[in-house]
């Protein structure tokens, strides 16, 4: 851990592995057309960032931002069970349906099943969704998306892995290996509790960040330190993160980010109810109602198996943070901690930014969604959301991070 700044100050690298979270929603999203790609880069981002706690001011021991960044990583919360309530906006263009079924389409699992959890979790990020969770173990979770009558579920019960859609009544089942202790128990591509986002946020440390603690609240009837988060580097998109921290169990228990805009919060993630409390055991019973659709994943237990899958070109072993390009479409990352770009090739022509002779009816349609720029690099557009922007070039290229356009444009410029 680098050394902190003060008693109360940390320097914590906001956004530490962009990269590694949002590799994998970037190589798929490079194989669909833009502003698909842009929406798939910013949903999981989702997974880097956390949220405001509510107002009220208890009165608890003081403690420092290192000591309360501890009492995070030493939290062993588990059992547990509650309801999170989870808001995103995003600012993307308002193209009703068209934007949910973008998401979906980023990461429709094979099969098609809609019951796939990484198609069917990428729906959190837009709008407020009520998420009920509840763990006991590594080994037994449960996570509930409700939406007016419907639900959906996720349950992992030791070497199983249901996912049920009511609304269409399909099943999709997979097995993975039990988990260890401290091993995420919900699927990785969109983080579902504030635990798996401050986890996130809080994987390294170093001097691009400020790190304080910035009082207390209540959130969920429970006492709570508010983790202040906030870059030192210009041209980040990013304001503002507070994460709120249970005062006894060091659970985060909920995290807001603002962006350098100003305005609602991209990201508001916490518990309205919490207890720390065994589930009973029948919550993690699952058993397929009478005529679903039961859709098969393929094992998991030997991540071998999928070696040779499209979707599935992650190197066996972690690549270094300045080579990230190797094995992932040539995906390679500039700048550093809130300034980090993403930096991959389409393996095709972009998107024309000149006449629609050129790319059509659809060329003209995405690039009405964008900004056109031009650098020494050529032409091309920029596609914003209130967190993530990405410029695709007209010869391919993409640039993506939770950055400013015009760094973006300099990251294209440096490149070429």
């Amino acid at each position: 851990m680098a050394p902190y700044e003060s008693d109360r100050t940390a320097g914590a690298e906001g956004l530490p592995d962009e990269a590694d979270d949002v590799r994998a929603g970037r190589r798929k999203a490079a194989r669909y057309v833009v502003p698909v790609a842009v929406v798939g880069v910013a949903a999981a981002t989702i997974g880097l960032v956390p949220a405001l706690a509510d107002s009220g001011d208890p009165s608890l021991p003081k403690i420092t931002a290192e000591q309360l960044i501890e009492k995070i990583a030493k939290s062993d919360v588990q059992q547990l069970s509650g309801t999170v309530k989870v808001s995103t906006d995003l600012g993307l263009p308002s193209l009703g349906g068209l934007e949910s079924g973008m998401l979906s389409g980023v990461t429709k699992g094979s099969g098609g099943s809609s019951a796939d959890p990484q198609s069917k979790l990428m729906e959190l990020a837009s709008g407020t969704h009520t998420v009920r969770v509840a763990a006991d173990g590594p080994d037994k979770a449960k996570v509930s998306v409700l939406e007016n009558a419907a639900e959906y579920s996720i349950i992992h019960n030791g070497n199983d892995v249901w996912a049920y859609d009511s609304k269409s009544n399909e099943v999709y089942h997979s097995t993975a290996p039990a988990a260890e202790k401290g091993q995420e128990k919900a699927p990785k591509d969109v983080p579902t509790t504030p635990k798996q986002l401050a986890d996130e946020a809080l994987k390294s440390v170093d001097d691009t960040t400020s790190v304080t603690v910035d009082g207390t609240a209540q959130v969920a009837g429970r006492d709570a330190y508010k983790l202040l988060i906030k870059p030192k580097q210009s041209g980040s998109t990013v304001g503002a993160i507070t994460v709120a921290v249970d005062a006894k169990t060091g659970v985060p228990l909920k995290f807001t980010l603002v962006p350098t805009s100003g305005g609602a919060a991209v990201v508001d993630a916490g518990f309205t109810q919490v207890a720390f409390a065994k589930p009973a055991a029948s919550t993690f019973d699952f058993t397929p109602p009478k005529g679903a659709k039961v859709t098969e994943g393929k094992d998991s237990k030997d991540s071998k198996d999928s070696k040779g899958s499209k979707d599935s070109k992650a190197p066996e072993s972690a690549p270094s943070r300045g080579d990230l390009g190797k094995g992932l479409d040539g995906l390679k990352t500039v700048g550093k901690g809130w300034s980090t770009i993403a930096e991959f090739d389409t393996g095709g022509q972009g998107m024309p930014s000149g006449s629609s002779s050129e790319g059509g009816n659809v060329s003209g349609f995405l690039n009405s969604l964008g900004d056109h720029v031009k650098g020494t690099f050529g032409s091309g557009t920029v596609f914003s959301t209130r967190l993530v922007n990405a410029l695709i070039t007209d010869d391919g290229k993409v640039y993506a991070g939770a950055v400013t356009k015009d760094a973006l444009v300099k990251a294209a410029d440096a490149a070429h």
